[in-house]
């Protein structure tokens, strides 16, 4: 999940997607790769700081194949679908990898965290920091395509042209030539805004098919939930119901463009 520009809401995208498809009886990962920790927070994660917990930092710091299974953590809500997910959490120290990006195949180290670590998994979904740097680029390493997350306004559109360049221009230096671009998400969008039209209606003309539906509105209730760390059903707030059901949409969507 990735943008070059920050405030698009890709760690709540991860998160409520990640939800919807577990209460269809998939098994998701959800791997933090952004040192803010927001997708750690928002499912109920919290580091202690008297008893320090295994974090994607040193799965990755490791550089040994499988060390992500050790990193795996149950998501902490009391939904019946929490018990499908499971969490790979960050905090602020996985901002000391970008120091190692120099380490011949550093860019490599994710992809030998996962692997055999998540076998049992349907689903793993990254939630990638706003850049294009060292650790977006493991993360691009080890996927199979990557989900582009926008708002319909200008810098974050032209934050996902970045990422389509950069996937089409460098992919094959990250061992990744297989590399796609699964969609785009157009998130946060402020419904009856005649700008926000137009903008959506420039999401929609730059990458036409590869746009997904449905466009998640901006709505109260997603907000609070992200704020209080709890599960979008549990949240207070207006219009609970559509809130939902754009995430389910969503989903429906994901299974058709990764089953096609």
């Amino acid at each position: 999940m990735i943008n070059n520009r920050g405030g698009v809401g890709k760690s709540d995208l991860t998160l409520r997607l990640g939800a919807a498809l577990a209460k269809r009886g998939r098994k998701v990962g959800l791997i933090d790769f952004d040192p803010q920790g927001n997708l750690s927070r928002r499912a109920g994660w919290i580091y202690n700081e008297a008893e320090p917990q295994i974090t994607v930092s040193e799965a990755v710091q490791a550089d040994r194949v499988g060390t992500m299974r050790q990193v795996w953590t149950p998501v902490q809500w009391k939904a019946e679908y929490a018990q499908r997910m499971v969490l790979a959490p960050a905090w602020l120290e996985l901002e000391n990898r970008y120091a190692e990006a120099g380490l011949p195949g550093s860019h490599l180290r994710l992809a030998r965290a996962l692997q055999g670590a998540d076998e049992d998994l349907d689903d793993v979904l990254i939630d990638c920091p706003p850049s294009l740097f060292h650790l977006t680029q493991m993360a691009m390493s080890a996927a199979d395509g990557v989900l582009i997350v926008t708002r319909a306004e200008i810098d974050s559109i032209l934050g996902a042209k970045r990422v389509r360049t950069f996937i089409g221009e460098k992919a094959h230096a990250l061992h990744a030539d297989d590399l796609r671009i699964d969609g785009v998400v157009v998130n946060d969008y402020e419904q009856g805004k005649p700008r926000q039209r137009q903008q959506l209606a420039s999401v929609r003309r730059l990458f036409g098919d590869l746009v997904w539906e449905p466009v998640i509105a901006r709505r109260e209730v997603i907000a609070n939930a992200a704020n209080d760390f709890v599960p979008l059903e549990d949240a207070k707030g207006s219009q609970l119901t559509q809130a939902v059901a754009s995430f389910e949409l969503l989903a429906d969507t994901y299974e058709k463009r990764n089953t096609a």
